[in-house]
């Protein structure tokens, strides 16, 4: 933000404050987002039978997955479609216009009628909502991703890239405090009922206090220098895919590396409460107080292995993740399917989410550290909603494919095998931490290579 926010020392109150604000618009707006997200995999359990009737558990939730995984289809078009606008019209316009696309579907599920009232047109309403969310998500990532770590000084990326996964985790925490609060106060009749509704209705009205933030947030310094300070600035080409395919192989390198994350992620997160409750046997309340725990822990980490990465790299943390990922995940998945008490299963899903850490905590300034302003937001936005349309979104219905078919195991070694091509990726690509994401940066970098060039003539005379 301007050439201060390359300097080291203190910068000043005013921009400290800008970068403070920054950070609470754009990981609060975050949060919301994917408490909209999360709260549909956590109530699935509650919800399915209302649009789903059978007798098979599994079949229902299959369904629901199934509906979980067709909303990552439109990420894709969500990661295109809102990243070329985040290119070209700025961060914060996309930033706004993601957390009312997804304010718009929380309410569209709390209202959607059950099958008992109007057949599978419930269901109808549910995907359609789904479909609306994939693509507000889609959006959202890169909008936010870029914004945190353009707002960002440059030796602090890692740490404002960390809160992407805090508010993301924060969101799906606050959904299950949500969820844990109505366990106990209302009964499972009454959840299975009506009680499912209200957590949607809340996502709504939490989207109209994120909008508000959001439009006083001011545009990043490197997205205003490619403009010239104009958000209109027309410039056919920022943004394109056409400019992206020019940066094809940092494309790729986001497919790739994303991969091993997204289905780690979801696989110890929205997956994990139905895991315990349908291998494992464990009560739905003791599932959840297990992921609620879990994930808090997994939130605080995030700074902290995002300074880590501001210190020795970005590669350590990934290539850490990757290899504990490939190697541990049959051993925590299979000891987590006999788990029978609260301490043991926190105690396993706390192992994986300290691993999985590694690449949560910095993936957004490592994508971001890759592309120049012009294509960076799509950089971002396309090939990793491809990725997660690909793998994300269906991890849990592959597990519970899997499951189906009497080959639980099998998921474990998919899992291992995603990560293995992430470690190969990590291994081959560059440590990003000191790219040049603005031209005060790349002058920056210019003048310091000037005066070391010029240190040994000096000290010859």
């Amino acid at each position: 933000m301007s050439s201060a926010a390359v300097m080291p020392g203190t910068p000043p109150e005013d921009l400290r404050a800008k970068r403070r604000l920054a950070l609470v618009g754009g990981s609060l707006g975050n949060l919301v987002e994917w408490y909209d997200w999360f709260v549909y995999a956590s109530f699935a359990i509650y919800f399915a039978d209302s649009f789903f009737p059978g007798d098979n558990p599994t079949t229902q939730l299959m369904n629901t997955a199934g509906i979980f995984a067709v909303g990552f289809l439109m990420r894709p078009v969500g990661g295109w479609v809102l990243g070329r606008a985040a290119d070209r019209h700025g961060r914060k316009s996309a930033l706004t216009l993601t957390v009312t696309m997804m304010s718009v579907a929380a309410l569209l599920i709390a209202l959607a009628p059950t099958y008992g009232q109007a057949g599978y047109f419930g269901a109808v309403v549910l995907l359609l909502a789904r479909l609306l969310q994939g693509m507000s998500i889609g959006g959202e990532y890169a909008a936010s991703a870029t914004y945190l770590v353009e707002a960002s000084a440059r030796n602090r990326r890692g740490l404002g890239s960390s809160f992407q996964y805090v508010s993301m985790t924060c969101g799906q925490i606050l959904g299950l405090g949500i969820l844990i609060t109505m366990q106990h106060t209302l009964t499972t009749a009454q959840l299975e009922s009506w009680g499912w509704r209200i957590p949607f209705v809340f996502g709504a009205i939490f989207a109209l206090v994120v909008f508000w933030l959001r439009r006083r947030l001011e545009e990043t310094d490197a997205f205003t220098e490619e403009t010239g300070g104009a958000t209109g600035h027309d410039d056919s080409s920022r943004g394109t895919l056409k400019v992206l395919w020019q940066h094809r192989r940092q494309a790729g390198l986001v497919m790739a590396l994303t991969l091993g994350g997204t289905v780690a992620y979801y696989t110890y997160t929205t997956y994990l409460t139905k895991y315990l409750v349908g291998s494992a046997g464990m009560a739905k309340n003791t599932a959840t107080l297990v992921s609620f725990t879990a994930l808090t822990v997994f939130a605080v980490l995030q700074p902290l292995a995002g300074m880590l990465s501001d210190r020795i790299g970005r590669r350590p943390l990934l290539i850490t993740f990757a290899v504990g990922c490939t190697v541990g995940t049959y051993p925590i998945m299979t000891a987590l399917g006999s788990a029978s008490s609260y301490w043991g299963a926190l105690g396993l899903s706390l192992l994986a989410l300290v691993m999985i850490t590694g690449y949560t905590s910095i993936n957004a300034a490592v994508k971001a550290e890759l592309f120049p302003t012009r294509v960076r937001a799509l950089g971002v936005a396309l090939p990793y909603a491809i990725a997660n349309a690909l793998f994300g979104g269906t991890a849990e219905y592959v597990a519970l494919w899997f499951k189906d078919s009497g080959h639980e195991t099998m998921f474990f070694w998919y899992v291992s095998g995603c990560a293995l091509v992430s470690l190969i990726a990590y291994v081959l690509m560059p440590d990003t931490r000191n790219a040049a994401l603005s031209r005060a940066e790349t002058e920056a970098d210019a003048d310091g290579a000037r005066g070391a060039a010029a240190a040994p003539v000096e000290a010859v005379r």
